[in-house]
């Protein structure tokens, strides 16, 4: 069963860590690019739109992340440290991504969108430190 759940860990943390990457070089950038009138129109379709490949797998990776940290055996201090990591991006995506967000929906302001990529540069980090030790826990011990 615990292989069960570190599988699921993993998929999920490299399937967010490629998602945060191309959210961070493409699409987010790319919010300085839209129509300026439809703008709130276009940041509630990416919210409904990004959340439905998001919300399942961060569910996934916290919910998986808990129980490898506090049951599994293996990697513990690794498992543990994962599980704080998912914590925090927990954390600046409801306290800081999703207020800018909400900002955005009313309308562009181009500081507010740069806030966006820069603060989202942390969920950038954050998760590439755990696919990192996602591969770690797979090939390295």
């Amino acid at each position: 069963m615990m292989q069960l759940i570190l599988a699921a860990n993993l998929f999920s943390t490299f399937l967010l860590c490629g998602l945060i990457w191309t959210v961070q070089l493409v699409h987010y950038p790319m919010f300085h690019r839209l129509d300026k009138e439809k703008f709130g129109e276009h940041i509630r379709f990416h919210g409904f739109r990004i959340s439905i490949l998001v919300i399942p797998m961060m569910i996934t990776e916290l919910v998986t992340s808990f129980s490898l940290a506090f049951f599994y055996q293996t990697d513990h201090t690794l498992h543990l440290l994962g599980f704080s990591i998912v914590v925090l991006i927990w954390l600046v995506t409801f306290f800081i991504q999703v207020p800018i967000h909400s900002k955005l929906a009313s309308g562009y302001d181009s500081k507010i969108v740069t806030r966006l990529v820069r603060s989202n540069s942390i969920r950038t980090v954050l998760w590439s430190l755990k696919a990192i030790m996602g591969l770690y826990i797979l090939f390295g011990s």
